[in-house]
């Protein structure tokens, strides 16, 4: 049987191969409506280990039909889910009032949701961006892509049985169209601007009566903008890349470690992509992409970290004060655009509203709650949002997929200009490394933030990047670059790139120490910041990887135990001063914040034994962990050390933890109390309380959160009456360890945390969830020798049934 399998999977491969030379069949004809596609598409599917398919089609239509087959396969309910958001029918089929997962906007509930999606569908905004030439709009390759894989998504629902509960006879699981995919494509390159803003867009009214609200506090909105842009709370990530100066053979290599969500329509999923003579890329791709997002070839090793970029900013209008939708640009009158949208609702009417539109963009109420807008008879707010013209990340990373090294991963980047909130770190096979902020962003320099912003503005923009500029001077306008893809962007010669270094690092702090021997300093601040303090995971990341570095010698078996060294540097920092300020307090006793006093005397000493990891078997980590939250809680970070940070040592300061900080034994006796009311040891092993649940047991997973700096970064719930840290919202995510030998074959280890299916029916719901328990690695099947020798081989020939 063995033996069969292997011959055709062979055999099917070479007829794509065959075949690919033939012409182009009617199947292969760009698009032309919205109707699901019925063209005869077809490809090879090899799955190995763990669930995960090697797609090999003749073209890129039928691998674009493979992909949505396959992610169908294991992906169907969260896919639905997904393209009813795009679609902006959450409301008719789970109601007005309930709140979204997230994945696709930070809209609060459905309504909102709703309203904002089906006014980009109904204006034709992702027809418009699909229409583009490329390279401002996407390639015909990857209009295939798209519409190969909206044919691949209807071939599996028309030809299989939905056993996934969350969706199993569900009316909104239906077919998608090319459009469907696009927007959904759409949905992520907004996620940072109009996406954060949705309610405050969908909310958005005129006054009915003269107005004038007092202006929002510049210090408040400043420091809620910083909150609001430092991150969603939901993605993150760490990668680096070592030259071959470092590494044992001379050749690159690259450690990828993205934190996004464990559940909802921002997860990864793993393949393989090949057409024959054109394309051969392995890795993940974000739900509903028809191209690798992170991944290797047999050339160059990439990985994406979220950067600290400001991707939006806000217009400032002056109003006519007899019409609150019209606005003055250099003294003359503009009449904002009226976009009414209508939503069908569930068990109700449905609903209409008004959004307004400007020449900057979407009059907005709030960047979230805490930062709100207020439109007077005098003043209203416009974002801009350049991502809202750019259709370009699947073509961005299909460069990255045909990519011979790190300088075709650059050139890809400056060509397409796709990528709106990632940095970019790679590696090859010859030993070169790059680290890029390479970033659709909006063309704010400091000079334009110095000329042109509001009050308001002066604030915002040096403390969080966040330009508010003068909407009623034209002088005010973001320009162009010559070399940029679109106008109101960067474009490349303007964006913080290190090529070459011995090692280049990011965890979500700025471009400025990709490597700290070679700091990037000149670049613009809506960028990010240069000279301030880095987070704890920055600080334990750089000391982790340039002390590697300067080992050298370096291989894959490195990166494999970099990720799962699971050391905790605040542990590091911490922990030997907090014990010893424990065992000095008078009676051993701590005063909680309810007031009562708590015998602290056994925390003490398992503070102090605790290994300062975060493993599944480290004693003292959970009530390390609990007390540390609630410390960095209650202490401003000014009083939390007794040495300041210098921007002439920012690895190594702010140092030497303030245990005479009011905050201090307050903390200490609230995680004792907290554990002990839940009945939980202070010594006991972290995989006990910290675990996900998966068909009833519990899989232990290591690992700690963002505020102890642990590289294997996860971001748990904390239930103590279910026992502890329970199901993870967010953290390590799609896996990847890559170097070379010389071979044809990449030495590849690839894990995927939360596995391949969300399906609880499907054998590979938690396989891979168990790895990561353990922290073992799924060693790459990328050549075909090495596909063919899996023992769990399973060849399909999937296609569309006329």
């Amino acid at each position: 049987m063995r033996i069969r399998l292997r011959r055709l999977a062979v055999a099917a491969v070479a007829l794509l191969t065959a075949t690919a030379a033939l012409p182009a069949a009617a199947a292969d004809r760009p698009d032309r409506g919205a109707r699901p596609s019925h063209a005869g598409l077809s490809a090879v599917i090899r799955y190995t280990e763990y669930g995960i398919p090697h797609i090999v089609a003749k073209d890129y239509a039928n691998l674009g039909f493979g992909t949505g087959w396959a992610q169908a396969a294991d992906q169907v309910c969260t896919l639905a889910d997904g393209f009813v958001t795009v679609r902006g029918e959450r409301s008719r089929f789970f109601g007005p009032d309930a709140a979204t997962d997230f994945s696709l906007s930070l809209a609060g509930h459905n309504l909102s949701s709703d309203l904002y999606f089906r006014g980009v569908r109904e204006a034709g905004t992702v027809e418009k961006l699909l229409a583009e030439p490329a390279p401002r709009g996407p390639s015909r390759q990857v209009k295939e892509l798209m519409r190969g894989f909206a044919a691949g998504y209807n071939a599996w629902l028309a030809q299989n049985r939905i056993t996934d509960p969350a969706c199993k006879g569900a009316a909104w699981v239906r077919p998608v169209t090319t459009l469907d995919v696009a927007a959904r494509g759409f949905a992520l390159a907004v996620l940072g601007g109009q996406g954060r803003a949705v309610d405050g867009i969908t909310a958005a009214q005129p006054p009915t009566t003269a107005t004038t609200a007092q202006a929002p506090d510049a210090r408040d909105t400043a420091r809620a903008a910083r909150e609001l842009l430092a991150s969603d709370g939901t993605m993150g990530s760490n990668a680096v890349a070592f030259s071959g100066t470092t590494t044992a053979n001379g050749r690159g290599l690259l450690l990828g470690n993205p934190h996004y969500p464990w559940q909802g329509g921002r997860r990864f999923w793993q393949s393989q992509q090949t057409i024959p003579g054109k394309l051969n890329v392995a890795g993940g791709s974000l739900l509903g992409s028809a191209t690798v997002s992170i991944g290797h070839n047999a050339h160059v090793a990439w990985s994406h970290t979220v950067a600290t970029g400001v991707p939006l900013n806000l217009h400032q209008l002056t109003l006519d004060p007899a019409n609150p939708t019209v606005y003055l640009v250099d003294g003359k009158p503009e009449r904002m655009t009226k976009r009414t949208v209508t939503v069908a609702v569930k068990d109700g009417e449905p609903v209409s509203r008004t959004q307004w539109w400007t020449r900057y963009g979407p009059v907005v109420t709030s960047l979230g709650a805490s930062l709100p807008l207020p439109w007077t008879s005098t003043t209203a707010y416009a974002v801009n949002d350049p991502n809202a013209l750019n259709l370009r990340a699947s073509d961005t990373a299909l460069g990255f997929s045909k990519a011979r090294g790190t300088r075709d991963v650059l050139d890809s980047l400056k060509r397409t200009q796709g990528l709106p909130w990632v940095n970019t770190v790679a590696a090859d096979s010859t030993g070169h490394t790059l680290f890029t902020q390479s970033q659709v962003l909006p063309r704010i320099t400091d000079e334009l933030a110095r000329s042109c912003s509001t009050p308001l503005g002066q604030v915002t923009y040096p403390s969080a990047g966040l330009a508010i500029l003068d909407g009623s001077r034209g002088a005010c306008a973001l320009g162009a670059d010559p070399d940029a893809v679109q106008p109101g962007i960067f474009g490349p010669a303007k964006l913080p790139t290190l090529k070459d270094a011995p090692y280049a690092e990011n965890s979500n702090d700025s471009a400025w120490l990709a490597n700290a021997d070679r700091p990037l300093t000149g670049y613009e601040r809506v960028f990010g910041t240069i000279g301030t303090q880095r987070s704890m995971r920055t600080r334990g990341a750089i000391e982790d990887v340039a002390g590697m570095a300067r080992r050298g010698r370096l291989t894959v078996r490195d990166l494999q135990a970099q990720q799962f060294a699971n050391r905790a540097p605040a542990g590091d920092l911490a922990a030997a001063d907090a014990a010893k300020a424990c065992a000095a307090l008078p009676g051993g006793t701590a005063t909680g914040s309810d007031g009562e006093a708590v015998d602290v005397t056994e925390a003490c000493a398992v503070i102090a034994a605790w290994d300062r990891t975060t493993d599944t078997g480290s004693r003292g980590a959970l009530l390390f962990d609990r007390f540390w939250r609630k410390l960095t809680a209650a202490v401003p970070a000014a009083q939390l050390w007794k040495v300041p940070f210098s921007a002439a040592d920012p690895v190594r300061t702010p140092n030497t933890l303030n245990t005479d900080a009011p905050g201090f034994a307050t903390a200490l006796a609230d995680a004792v109390a907290e554990l002990r009311a839940a009945g939980i040891a202070l010594d006991s092993r972290l995989g006990q309380h910290q675990f996900v649940v998966r068909k009833g047991q519990r899989i232990p997973v290591p690992g700690g959160t963002e505020s102890l700096g642990v590289w294997n970064k996860v971001e748990p719930v904390w239930d103590p009456a279910n026992g502890g840290y329970t199901e993870v919202t967010t953290g390590s995510s799609y896996l990847q360890a890559v170097g070379w030998d010389g071979s044809r074959c990449p030495v590849a280890r690839t894990l995927l945390s939360y596995s391949q299916s969300s399906n609880p029916n499907s054998s590979h719901y938690s396989d891979q969830t168990r790895l990561f328990s353990g922290e073992r690695w799924v060693t790459s099947r990328f050549c075909e020798k090495d596909i063919l020798r899996s023992p769990a081989l399973r060849v399909v020939l999937v296609r569309e049934r006329r």
